[in-house]
């Protein structure tokens, strides 16, 4: 096997889902595969809709200009993950967004080495490459990831700042542009999963939750070009619905699946048709409670 070489430029900075296709070379193990499809980066000029819902955005960028790393909490759904893609394109960074999982380890995060062409190359992870590039790292939903991702984050979420590789040898000192961002949904937490005290206290906290009606229906035609009477009776009904939480249904009708629902309809679905596909059947595979919501989707809308 000939000498390790290193590719800091593994993943482009425009927008991209990286897919096997593009390193056809490369043997990768099951951990590599889900890293690679799972993980993403973005550099975009365009600003990505978002209605604040009072002053997350001014906190935001007072963190980000004291090197500051941020974590946001709320149900799923709500607008975290939207956030920060509009404060990455209002604040011109690079956004590498990872979606965690069981399986995630720091070795996701940091790089690892991969095997092609009779030698070793190295590529970097998506939060080495924030580091590299004074980008923002996102990991969304980061309780899921494995304990030892915790290892690598807590050096880089205080003031020292710093990202070790133990592969490589290197020690990055993040510049000042870097910033650390995760995120997790309260309500799944567990015993077994959740941010210890010394993880949580490295970060500035914000709380989000679903928006007033009258935010939420400004954000379905601001998202989807509906009129305003329809962006009412959909709101009307993720409201009917959340009404129904550990009653009739575990998880409430989010914010983005009442987008969904307005997508669907705006493109000539019928209202009935896009609030079964979006909303009722997301929620539950019980057909009593799907019928139950289909009553109120059908009085909602005058059937």
């Amino acid at each position: 096997m000939g000498r390790a070489k290193r590719n800091p430029s593994f993943f482009p900075l425009e927008l991209r889902w990286v897919s096997l296709t593009l390193y056809p070379s490369y043997i990768l193990d099951r951990n590599a595969l889900n890293f690679f499809l799972e993980s993403q980066t973005m550099a975009s000029t365009e600003l990505p809709f978002y209605d604040p819902a009072g002053d997350e955005t001014e906190i935001f960028e007072h963190a980000w200009k004291n090197r500051l790393p941020v974590l946001i909490k709320g149900p799923t759904g709500c607008g975290k993950t939207r956030f920060v893609a509009h404060m990455a394109a209002r604040l011109k960074l690079p956004l590498y967004t990872v979606a965690c999982h069981d399986d995630l380890s720091a070795a996701d995060l940091v790089g690892r080495h991969l095997l092609g062409d009779g030698q070793t190359v190295w590529c970097d992870g998506p939060l080495t490459r924030a580091v590299r590039e004074g980008g923002i790292c996102y990991l969304d939903e980061v309780v899921e990831a494995r304990k030892d991702t915790t290892v690598v984050l807590h050096p880089l979420a205080d003031d020292r700042r710093l990202l070790p590789i133990e592969r490589t040898g290197e020690l990055l000192q993040a510049p000042p542009g870097f910033m650390l961002v995760v995120s997790y949904n309260p309500g799944y937490q567990s015993l077994m999963k959740g941010l210890k005290p010394s993880t949580r206290q490295r970060f500035v906290s914000l709380r989000f939750d679903f928006p007033s009606a009258t935010r939420e229906e400004a954000i379905l035609i601001g998202e989807t070009g509906i009129d305003a009477d329809f962006a009412r009776r959909l709101v009307s009904i993720g409201q009917s619905f959340r009404a129904l939480k550990d009653r009739d249904l575990e998880e409430v009708a989010s914010t983005r699946l009442l987008v969904y629902a307005a997508t669907l309809a705006s493109s000539g679905l019928s209202p009935v048709q896009s609030c079964r596909a979006a909303l009722v059947e997301s929620l539950t595979d019980d057909e009593e409670t799907v019928s139950a919501l289909m009553e109120i989707v059908q009085a909602t809308f005058g059937f």
